[in-house]
């Protein structure tokens, strides 16, 4: 309800503001959802949309899945920690402009570009978690898996995924967050759909009306996202951390 509440007064603060403002640069939520409904009934809004959401999470995946296991072998041995650590620094510092550019060069203006570009950004946000993570695991726990004699997947399952979940928890929030600004701008520079190329389209009209129209919903569906997936997510891997009257909870 907090929620619904804050969501109702920035709506009402936008009204306001439109009613003194000149509509040809910030129409009202009216005129807005009006321009809304027009795409939606096309079917151009949910195209767009639904390419631009396959994108993010293929992106999200590649980057997740290899930053997740890259991370993790980085912190648990030092001597590849300490080899591959500048190349880490290199990639956290490298503008997200200037790995796109190079991708479209490099690989054409593709899907595979657009893709491999959006995951390169996001990788070194998920290997840094991911080392911290594979760092803080209990070298106890580590001992106590030997002297059972846990095989390797038993381990994983049961004492290394538990301890790690709360730092990929983390590294989702911070990635989707992410991933989801690149998406938009590996589309408005080298693809002919989704919703960055409409939003650079209505740049070129100087249409704000259709600009809002595709952002709106496209926020929408990224706080839905985080709101239904990725909170719940977060939650249910931490809880164990919280403690319980019979001790911690191990999933």
């Amino acid at each position: 309800m907090i929620r619904l509440a804050s969501l109702a007064l920035l709506l009402l603060l936008w009204q306001a503001v439109a009613l003194v403002a000149d509509p040809r640069y910030l129409p009202g939520p009216v005129l807005v959802f009006a321009a809304m409904l027009d795409e939606a009934k096309s079917g151009a809004l949910f195209t767009h949309l639904g390419i631009t959401l396959l994108r993010v999470a293929a992106a999200f995946l590649i980057a997740m899945s290899l930053g997740t296991a890259i991370g993790f072998v980085m912190g648990r041995r030092r001597l590849i920690d300490r080899l591959f650590d500048p190349w880490l620094v290199v990639l956290l510092n490298l503008p997200a402009l200037v790995v796109i550019v190079l991708a479209y060069i490099w690989a054409g203006l593709t899907e595979t570009a657009a893709v491999g570009a959006v995951a390169l950004n996001k990788l070194p946000n998920a290997v840094v978690v991911a080392r911290e993570g594979a760092r803080a695991l209990d070298a106890g726990l580590d001992e106590m898996a030997q002297v059972f004699a846990m095989s390797a997947r038993a381990r994983l399952r049961h004492i290394v995924l538990p301890q790690l979940a709360p730092y990929l928890a983390a590294a989702m929030r911070s990635g989707l967050s992410l991933v989801w600004k690149i998406v938009l701008v590996v589309e408005l520079l080298g693809r002919s759909n989704g919703v960055g190329f409409e939003i650079n389209l209505a740049f070129q009209l100087f249409d704000v009306h259709l600009l809002l129209a595709y952002a709106i919903p496209f926020v929408a569906l990224m706080l839905s996202v985080e709101t239904f997936l990725v909170q719940p997510f977060e939650r249910r891997v931490s809880r164990w951390r919280g403690g319980s009257p019979r001790g911690r909870d191990f999933p």
